[in-house]
């Protein structure tokens, strides 16, 4: 190989990982992003995000989390099929355990994305079925019917979540 050719080769190797790191920064631009806005993505606050939320959960999710959030019954004991009922989202429940981040891949994704291998669940994943603004409009619907040391209790738990 003369020094032209190596020339042009270091050249491309070059532009080719300069490309990679901008790649993986943008990512992580993106990643860090997303966690820093999940906590403001659940706004209790909007009258508009929290009539979206309750209109969502009334057609996507009552049907087996409760009208009143209450879940099945029997939510922790395991059916004949393996599989466990769908647990409450009020806070009886352990939805307000989870960062927000988690509770919207959830919805999202399904709870196969973040349970060990082989769980099975009959949580759909919603996206393609819900938008993102309709996912974190129900999650901060469920989040404003939980009583003030609740919410403050999943205030710890995001912060901790942010300092990883």
């Amino acid at each position: 190989m003369n020094d032209g050719t190596r020339g042009r080769l270091g050249g491309k190797v070059l532009r080719l990982a300069a490309g990679g790191l901008l790649v993986a920064a943008v990512a992580g631009l993106g990643w860090w992003q997303f966690g820093s806005t999940a906590a403001s993505a659940m706004d209790t606050t909007d009258p508009r995000v929290l009539a979206l939320g309750e209109d969502v959960y009334r057609r996507d999710c009552a049907s087996c989390h409760g009208a009143q959030l209450e879940g099945q019954p029997d939510w922790q004991r395991r059916l004949p099929n393996g599989r466990l009922p769908a647990p409450p989202h009020d806070a009886s429940g352990h939805t307000w355990h989870h960062p927000s981040a988690v509770l919207f891949g959830i919805v999202k994704h399904g709870v196969q994305a973040y349970a060990p291998a082989g769980y099975e669940s009959d949580m759909p994943a919603y996206a393609g079925r819900l938008s993102d603004a309709e996912i974190w409009a129900v999650l901060a619907w469920i989040r404003s019917t939980w009583p003030d040391e609740v919410r403050r209790r999943h205030d710890e738990i995001e912060q901790r979540n942010r300092r990883g």
